[in-house]
């Protein structure tokens, strides 16, 4: 997938408080992400983050 710092993703599943939206903020092997609903910070495997987007919108910095 091309998944780039600074784009932001929107989940199939919801964060607990709510917020499908997720800001990239590290790629590798994980992917290490910020909710934007509520501001708390995650670190998941390619593979799980991968499985779970359903789309892919670009951030002010990559546009």
């Amino acid at each position: 997938m091309d998944v780039l710092v600074g784009d932001i993703l929107t989940m199939k599943k919801k964060h607990p408080c709510g917020s499908d939206q997720w800001l990239v903020l590290r790629i590798g092997a994980d992917f290490k992400m910020r909710c934007l609903g509520c501001g708390h910070e995650i670190m998941n495997t390619r593979a799980k983050v991968e499985k779970q987007i359903k789309k892919i919108s670009r951030g002010e910095e990559n546009a």
